[in-house]
């Protein structure tokens, strides 16, 4: 409890007591009863009560929070000069009044949801974009009293700044700068850069108004039911062609595996083939050179010493047709000299 609430409260008790004496000086009146003593009290309690009135209402105490315009008679102005910041201060009693604004962020919400903004009912803004497309907003907006002009501001607006500036000029550039794209750029693609441009045009309305704009929310765009089915029913479409495009896909991958196997498979015998007729090409020619080599080695003296390998081992005598040559030399009978 500040100061000045203490004194208004204490003013509050003196006024209670100056009716009590009061009463009960008409009580020991009606009795014929002596009232000197009590018409002290009175007047003390009356000059206390008065003097703790106006104490407390020259006083004000400023929360943290807020600031406060003074509107006054003195000076023929009607209003002081500068705010009074947090803390206590001196006015006037009963030739000056204090108007308080809360420094705080506020928010304005404009919305479709029901009781989630400051309108009843559906509140959010209708939008024809560039395209003819019927679209509809919610948005909040965040703002402040600029300390700085808060006296311009009670000037120009007092206490109606939100209902007289704050919704109206926000919708209305909200619409304008929405009817610039089209349906499509606004959900995808363009959306950032229109909520950019729609804060910096609401920046330079609220600072020529003596408010500052701390941030702009897009919070939803919804379209109309029947655009709604047809993106619906767009989008089911796309599925449908990127399912059909899949499958297709599908079928090549499968048909193209095919053929690689059986690219593999011909390769492969072709492999075959070709190993096989080098293995049969590297065993012809070695049966070549080994025939070459068998030739080579042949003579008449080993080809009689493989026929007498051949023969019976109890053979002695051969007999041939006549006129015919002796396919072994004769043996030597010439007896050898011992």
């Amino acid at each position: 409890m500040n100061i000045a609430s203490l004194l208004q409260g204490i003013a509050s008790f003196a006024w209670i007591g100056v009716i009590g004496v009061f009463a009960a000086i008409f009580i020991r009146t009606s009795r014929n009863q002596p009232v000197k003593g009590l018409s002290t009290a009175v007047i003390a309690l009356l000059v206390g009560a008065i003097l703790l009135t106006a104490a407390s209402a020259s006083i004000v105490f400023i929360e943290p929070d807020e600031l406060a315009i003074v509107v006054t008679v003195v000076g023929g102005k009607g209003i002081r000069p500068e705010p009074l910041t947090a803390g206590l201060h001196w006015v006037i009693p009963f030739a000056e009044r204090v108007e308080r604004y809360s420094i705080l962020n506020q928010t304005y919400t404009m919305s479709s949801v029901a009781d989630e903004g400051q309108g009843a009912g559906d509140d959010s803004i209708q939008v024809r974009t560039k395209d003819g497309q019927q679209v509809y907003i919610d948005a909040s907006v965040i703002y402040a009293v600029d300390p700085n002009k808060s006296i311009d501001l009670y000037r120009t607006w007092r206490f109606n700044f939100q209902d007289g500036l704050v919704r109206p000029q926000s919708r209305g550039v909200i619409r304008d700068v929405a009817s610039q794209y089209g349906v499509e750029e606004i959900v995808s693609s363009q959306r950032l850069e229109m909520e950019q441009s729609i804060t910096e045009e609401l920046e330079k309305i609220f600072e020529e108004n003596n408010l500052v704009l701390r941030d702009f929310v897009l919070r939803n765009i919804r379209f109309s039911d029947e655009y709604a089915a047809a993106v619906e029913q767009k989008q089911i479409a796309e599925q449908q062609a990127q399912q059909a495009k899949f499958v297709v896909e599908s079928k090549k991958q499968e048909a193209e595996q095919a053929r690689q196997i059986a690219q593999g498979q011909a390769d492969a015998a072709v492999i075959a083939a070709q190993g096989a007729a080098e293995a049969r090409l590297i065993e012809a020619n070695a049966e070549a050179e080994a025939n070459r080599l068998l030739a080579q080695s042949i003579t008449p003296e080993l080809v009689q010493y493989q026929y007498v390998l051949k023969l019976a081992p109890g053979v002695s005598t051969i007999f041939i047709p006549s006129g015919n040559q002796f396919i072994l030399p004769l043996p030597n009978t010439t007896a050898i000299p011992q």
